[in-house]
C-alpha cells in the first residue's frame, strides 16, 4: 500500500498549517463553482457537492500531483449535457442517473487507460486545438448561460441559434433577474480584480440568497434553485441498463481526453514550479479512480482545476492534505447547509458561472498562433502555412456549429490532416557554399552562399517516407535539368526518419541521374536513416553516404 497517498510521504508537521489554510480557502471557490458546473451539466445543483468528496479524496490517493485539485469543471459539464442528452432519450434513465453513469464510464475509461500505460494519448490533443475548444465551449456556456441571466426563455441548438433566440426574447426581460445576474457577475469580476484573494463567488451567492430571503425575490418572479435535499448522496452503481453504459462508451472516451488534457496540463504547470515529476499514467488512475468515486457518489465527471489548483498553491499547500480537508468541509456543507442554496437565484448561479468560464474566452491567446509563419512556409505549405491557428479555428468552430464533441474531434481531425500534409510537402532548400568558412547554408537566406558549379546541394528539411518520396524526386528531377549540372547532392542532415519506399525512391533516381549523365550523392545521415540504408537492398554507391557536403561536392566533382 506504499503507493497510496503519494504527497503525503514524509509529512511535516509545519505544513499542517499551510494545507488548512489552503484547503478553506479552496473550499470557498469550490462550493458556488460546483453548484454553477452542475447547472451547466442540466442537473440540480447539488449534484456538484456530491461529486467532490469522493473525487478529491480518491485522487490524493492515488494521483501524482502535489498540488491538483479535482471537482466539476465547465468544459467536462457541458460534455457532459451534451453526451447525456444524446443518450437519455432512448433510455428507461433519468437525466441525473445518466449523468451519473457517465462519470462511471469515463471512470473506468481513465483507469484502463492509466494501467495500460496510454498516458501518451493525451498529445494527441495539441495546445492550440485544445484552446480553440475552450474557447469555443466557453462561448456556447455563456450562450446558454445568458437566457437565465436575462430572466427569459432560452433556446436549444448550437451557439448561433442559442443567441438568435436571446435576442428574440429580450422583450420580456425581468428587472429584477438582471438586476440579481448582471449584479453578481459585475461583484465577482470586480473582487477578482481589486481583491483577489476574496471569494467572489461565494460572497455573490451568499449576497444572493440573503438578497432573495429578505425581499422575497421568488414572490417577484425571480427564479431561485428550489428544493435541494440534505445530506449525503446514495451510494452505488447508477440504476442503468447494459445498452445505456454502450451508448454512452463513445462519448465517455472523449470526455476522457479533453479531462485527461485539462488535469495534466494543470498538474504540469505547478509541479515545473515546486521541481516534482508528473506520472502521465498514476494521472489516468487517479482520474480514473476520482471519475469512478465521483459517479458511484451519484455526482457527476470530474477532472482536475487549473484554476483551483492555482488557489491551492498560492493558498500555500504543499500537500494533497488540502484537498482531502477540502473533502471533508464539502460533506460538512452537505450535511447542515445545502438548505441555504435552496434561495439561490438562478440569475445569481449563471453570473457564477458566466465569471468562472469568461476568462477561458482567451482569444488573445489565438493571436501568436496566427503570427508564426513566414515567406517560405507560406511557399511551401499555401493555407497549412498556419497549421496551429487553422486547427484553433476549426476545433472553435466545430464546438460553435457543431456541439462540444464532433468539435473536439473536428479540431484533433484538422490538426492531423495538416501534420500529414506538412510531412508530405517537406522544405526543400538548395545550398550554396559561404565565402571563407566553406560552409553551406540556404541561398535564399544567405545572400552571400554561392552555389558550386555543376553541382546542385539540396537538403531536405524532414522524413523522408512513402508521402513525399514523388515530390523529393521531382525537385531532385527538375535540378538536375538545369543547363550544366552533373549531379546533385542531398543533405541528409535534418532527415530524421526514411522508410524502404523513400530507399527505393532513392535508388531510381540515381539510375535514372546516371543514364542521363549524372550523379546523386548522399551526405550527413544520421542514425536511423544510416541504419535503414545500409540494411536495405539496393545501389552500393548510396550506401556510402559522405559525412559532409564538403566531401560529397568533391566527389560529384571529381568523379570519386
Amino acid at each position: 500500500m506504499h503507493w497510496l497517498f503519494p504527497s503525503l510521504r514524509g509529512y511535516r508537521r509545519q505544513w499542517l498549517g499551510r494545507d488548512a489554510l489552503a484547503g478553506m480557502t479552496v473550499w470557498a471557490v469550490l462550493v458556488p463553482e460546483a453548484l454553477a458546473y452542475a447547472a451547466i451539466a442540466g442537473v440540480s445543483p447539488v449534484v456538484g457537492l456530491y461529486a467532490a468528496p469522493a473525487a478529491l479524496l480518491l485522487y490524493a490517493a492515488f494521483g501524482s500531483s502535489r498540488h491538483l485539485v479535482t471537482g466539476p469543471m465547465a468544459a467536462t459539464a457541458a460534455l457532459s449535457a451534451a453526451i447525456v442528452g444524446d443518450t437519455v432519450d432512448g433510455s428507461s434513465a433519468d437525466f441525473t442517473t445518466m449523468t451519473a453513469a457517465l462519470a462511471v464510464t469515463v471512470g473506468i475509461a481513465a483507469l484502463l487507460a492509466g494501467l495500460l500505460r496510454l498516458g501518451f494519448v493525451a498529445s494527441f490533443i495539441s495546445e492550440p486545438v485544445l484552446k480553440g475548444f475552450v474557447v469555443g465551449l466557453a462561448l456556447t456556456i455563456i450562450a446558454g448561460q445568458l437566457p437565465k441571466l436575462f430572466g427569459v426563455e432560452g433556446g436549444s441548438g448550437n451557439f448561433f441559434e442559442k443567441i438568435w433566440t436571446l435576442i428574440g426574447n429580450l422583450g420580456g426581460t425581468g428587472g429584477f433577474t438582471v438586476l440579481l445576474g448582471a449584479g453578481s457577475l459585475a461583484l465577482i469580476l470586480g473582487l477578482k480584480r481589486v481583491a483577489p484573494r476574496v471569494p467572489g463567488s461565494l460572497v455573490a451567492v451568499a449576497l444572493g440568497i440573503v438578497l432573495a430571503a429578505a425581499f422575497g425575490l421568488e414572490e417577484r418572479g425571480v427564479d431561485v434553485v428550489g428544493s435541494i435535499g440534505t445530506g449525503l448522496p446514495s451510494f452505488g452503481f447508477p440504476d442503468v441498463s447494459v445498452d445505456d453504459l454502450g451508448g454512452l462508451a463513445a462519448g465517455s472516451v472523449g470526455v476522457t481526453l479533453v479531462a485527461f488534457a485539462e488535469g495534466l496540463g494543470a498538474a504540469k504547470s505547478y509541479a515545473a514550479r515546486d521541481h516534482y515529476e508528473i506520472d502521465g499514467n498514476r494521472e489516468l488512475i487517479g482520474l480514473g479512480a476520482a471519475g469512478l468515486g465521483a459517479g458511484l457518489s451519484s455526482g457527476m465527471v470530474v477532472n482536475g482545476s487549473l484554476s483551483k489548483t492555482a488557489v491551492n498553491r498560492s493558498a500555500g499547500a504543499r500537500t494533497q492534505l488540502s484537498g482531502i480537508l477540502v473533502a471533508a468541509l464539502t460533506v460538512v456543507t452537505l450535511l447542515f447547509l445545502t438548505g441555504l442554496f435552496e434561495q439561490l437565484p438562478e440569475a445569481v448561479l449563471a453570473g457564477v458561472v458566466i465569471a468562472a468560464v469568461v476568462e477561458l474566452v482567451d482569444i488573445h491567446s489565438l493571436v501568436p498562433l496566427y503570427r508564426v509563419f513566414t515567406r517560405r512556409l507560406g511557399q511551401a505549405y499555401g493555407v497549412a502555412a498556419r497549421p496551429d491557428f487553422t486547427a484553433a479555428i476549426a476545433a472553435m468552430l466545430g464546438v460553435l456549429v457543431f456541439d462540444t464533441l464532433p468539435g473536439l474531434f473536428i479540431g484533433i481531425g484538422v490538426s492531423l490532416l495538416l501534420l500529414l500534409y506538412r510531412s508530405s510537402r517537406p522544405v526543400i532548400s538548395e545550398l550554396g557554399q559561404l565565402p571563407g568558412n566553406g560552409r553551406f547554408a540556404a541561398l535564399d537566406r544567405h545572400s552571400e552562399s554561392h552555389r558550386i558549379p555543376g553541382v546542385v546541394v539540396l537538403r531536405v528539411e524532414g522524413g523522408i517516407y512513402f508521402a513525399n518520396a514523388e515530390r523529393i524526386r521531382s525537385e531532385a528531377r527538375r535540378a538536375a535539368a538545369r543547363e550544366g549540372v552533373t549531379a546533385v547532392v542531398i543533405d541528409a542532415e535534418t532527415v530524421p526518419f526514411v522508410d524502404v519506399s523513400a530507399v527505393h525512391m532513392l535508388d531510381d533516381l540515381a539510375e535514372e541521374l546516371e543514364a542521363l549523365g549524372g550523379r546523386l550523392l548522399l551526405a550527413r545521415d544520421v542514425g536511423q536513416v544510416r541504419d535503414v540504408l545500409r540494411t536495405s537492398e539496393g545501389r552500393t554507391e548510396l550506401r556510402r553516404v559522405h559525412p559532409t557536403v564538403r566531401e560529397a561536392v568533391d566527389a560529384a566533382r571529381t568523379g570519386g
